[in-house]
């Protein structure tokens, strides 16, 4: 009788300067029951203690080099090198539960009509469990309309196909921030995503690095949706949809332009809804 093989999982871990974080893991991920997996570190140009840390694992990772170019670059770069049929993201300042890796696995092997699946999480900010609010509350199923107003997935907690990705394409790299949350739109309009409802990740949070701790997030998320309805894809309810936060997401970041005095900026975003189909995403100006 043939051995079946169990699927190859891919670990995608994009890091830059955080040493201080990357051990634990990289530890939870080598720590998994789950085997049969490759563990891919993409070091984004760090000057701290990183190479060393690297070093330091020997065969058990893979690790890739790079200039400094972003979380998107780094992510695509793993994720063109990786060898499995499930890729799987890791930010280097959170770590998997045990039993994490097996989980979804379990899933996609019961569910092979699934192309994305994600865990519940447990939240850390400054050092201290916190809850998550109502509004970040994890659904499953067809959740394009709920993603909009805010991103709804965790890099951390999701496990995909390696064909979802290459259907949708990878994480854009002209995008600083938000980049998760793009391409989240770009599945969710056409696939369910399923729900693990035990929290099997650690996401940290409060510290300086952070990417959604950036000024300007809402304006990525416009760019972001602005691509979306531009690709024609979505149906119309799905396009008023888009157009309602869209609207909403320009007032506010328009708001916020002339309180700082960018009158300019602000004007184009007061425009932007109504002629989204032909404006160009300007740059934030200082």
């Amino acid at each position: 009788m043939k051995t079946i093989q169990p699927p190859l999982v891919s670990v995608i871990m994009p890091t830059f300067n955080r040493a201080w974080s990357l051990k634990k893991a990289i530890d939870s991920v080598l720590s998994q029951e789950y085997a049969n997996l490759e563990t891919i570190v993409v070091d984004d140009g760090s000057t701290d203690d990183t190479p060393a840390l690297l070093s330091s694992y020997g065969t058990r990772i893979r690790v890739i080099r790079q200039a400094n170019q972003g979380v998107s670059a780094a992510r695509n770069a793993g994720i063109r090198a990786a060898q499995g049929e499930l890729i799987t993201l890791l930010d280097s300042d959170d770590a998997w539960l045990p039993g994490k890796v097996q989980a979804q696995v379990d899933f996609f092997d019961a569910h092979p009509e699934n192309l994305i699946c994600q865990t519940e999480e447990i939240w850390i900010r400054h050092g201290r469990r916190v809850n998550p609010k109502r509004h970040h509350k994890k659904h499953r199923g067809m959740i394009f309309e709920r993603c909009l107003p805010l991103c709804l997935i965790s890099p951390s907690a999701v496990m995909m196909r390696r064909r979802l990705l290459d259907e949708v394409g990878l994480f854009d790299e002209q995008l600083p921030a938000c980049e998760d949350y793009d391409l989240w739109l770009r599945i969710t309009f056409k696939y369910p995503v399923a729900l693990i409802d035990e929290p099997l990740i650690v996401k940290h949070g409060g510290h300086a690095d952070q990417l959604s701790a950036m000024p300007q997030l809402d304006r990525y998320r416009i760019q972001a949706i602005v691509k979306i309805l531009r690709q024609g894809v979505l149906s119309a309810d799905q396009t008023a949809a888009a157009l309602d936060v869209l609207t909403r997401k320009c007032a506010i970041y328009a708001t916020g332009c002339r309180k700082r005095g960018r009158l300019g900026e602000a004007a184009y975003f007061d425009r932007l809804p109504d002629d989204w189909s032909s404006q160009s995403i300007v740059p934030v100006c200082d």
